[in-house]
């Protein structure tokens, strides 16, 4: 697949790592510019191609949000039109401060993701997983969920997480994605597909 990272912090550079070693294509981007990411492209993920998120956006059909949940929703809510958007992302007030409007909506994290663009499709993944286990625990059969409003693109999707070396399993809608949000008992927890059941 060819897999666009929105996001070069921690994160986004595992994932570019583990997606460069199973055989993806990955390109990066941050909100700073490509020429930022030409010294870490080379060292910390040499084979990814560093882009401004436009040129990111415009290449790729798939997206993964590996950003701040406040930053993500400062890009422009229809760039990402008629695209698979993987949201990894986290709201976090303690440090990122408070998002009224967000919770004052009464969505989860992923619905509201889902809302702002809404001329794309979302699925919630790789969000409960520390990003220094995701190098760590592949082919562990450490499950990773996925959850969507959209089943083509959540089998997409649960299709990519295999092919990282985790056993992916269905987390059902967006709404049920807070189920593996920060502060519950799924977020961040190791565990099978037995141990889920």
């Amino acid at each position: 697949m060819k897999i666009g990272i929105i996001g070069a912090g921690r994160l986004g550079t595992s994932l570019a790592r583990l997606s460069l070693a199973n055989g993806h294509e990955v390109a990066i981007a941050n909100s700073r510019g490509p020429e930022t990411l030409e010294l870490s492209s080379k060292i910390l993920i040499p084979g990814a191609r560093p882009l401004a998120v436009d040129a990111l956006i415009a290449e790729h059909d798939v997206i993964i949000l590996a950003l701040p949940f406040h930053q993500a929703i400062q890009i422009h809510p229809t760039i990402l039109d008629g695209k698979t958007i993987i949201d990894a992302t986290n709201y976090w007030s303690p440090v990122e401060g408070t998002i009224p409007v967000f919770e004052e909506s009464g969505l989860s994290s992923s619905e509201y993701i889902q809302q702002y663009f809404d001329g794309a499709t979302v699925v919630k993944s790789l969000n409960h997983i520390a990003y220094n286990e995701l190098e760590e625990h592949t082919g562990t059969g450490r499950v990773v969920l996925v959850a969507s409003d959209d089943e083509a693109a959540k089998q997409l999707v649960t299709e990519y997480v295999e092919s990282l070396g985790f056993d992916a399993s269905n987390g059902g809608t967006l709404a049920e994605g807070q189920h593996y949000q920060p502060d519950t008992k799924l977020f961040n927890s190791r565990f099978t597909l037995d141990e889920l059941e």
